[in-house]
């Protein structure tokens, strides 16, 4: 029995390393794509001085308005004041963005918390990789992932939702089951650890086609 719980122990281990460094490749990217635009702003700007040269005001405006319309997707989305979940919840949410899943998120953080970067990022990552997948099942317009975050008193809450292909799911032993298969659920199991191990609460619903989690975090 112990040798077996070492096994678990070893595996969900395992998960987390490959989950975090999952979310720093993640972040890079986005990085790399933020430093792309800058690079690509400053020929824009050699761009305009030429219209500007040539006094043709009608090109700067045409030109200006594209520019207008490509920065929305160069400003991250979320901005929440604290820099670690800012870049778990930027890089979620544009990789649910590159697979047509829509997001509406509204998150208030503060920059000091008691919880620590990695657990913040094991929760945070798999709430969001869970609705991603879960949201891959259904039809395009029918897809929606919404994020809440806030303090409630000394308390972190979060709250995902997701739309799901099934009405309602079951529990098997009071407890949904993963539906990736043999060999998954690791997520699960080293979440709820931790949040476990932080005296927090964590809910589970599925009702009427959605699946919402809701967790509170002690900060005090």
């Amino acid at each position: 029995m112990k040798l077996f719980s070492k096994q678990i122990d070893r595996r969900i281990a395992a998960y987390q390393r490959e989950l975090i460094e999952t979310h720093y490749e993640e972040v890079e990217n986005m990085y790399k794509q933020i430093r792309g635009w800058r690079h690509d702003y400053r020929n824009h700007i050699q761009v305009m001085k030429a219209y500007a040269a040539n006094g043709d005001l009608h090109a700067i405006q045409k030109y200006l308005d594209e520019l207008e319309t490509d920065l929305s997707t160069v400003d991250t989305v979320i901005k929440t004041g604290n820099p670690m979940a800012d870049a778990i919840l930027n890089s979620k949410i544009s990789l649910a963005k590159s697979r047509h899943v829509p997001v509406k998120a509204d998150v208030f953080i503060p920059l000091a918390l008691k919880t620590s970067e990695i657990d913040l990022c094991v929760i945070i990552g798999n709430l969001f990789d869970n609705a991603i997948e879960a949201s891959m099942a259904l039809p395009e317009e029918k897809r929606l992932i919404r994020i809440y975050m806030d303090m409630k008193n000394t308390q972190l809450y979060i709250s995902f939702t997701n739309f799901t292909a099934t009405k309602k799911q079951q529990k098997k032993n009071g407890k949904f089951q993963t539906t990736k298969g043999k060999g998954h659920g690791f997520g699960l199991v080293r979440m709820d650890t931790i949040i476990e191990r932080l005296d927090g609460y964590i809910n589970r619903n599925s009702e009427d086609g959605a699946f919402t989690t809701e967790i509170l975090i002690p900060q005090k």
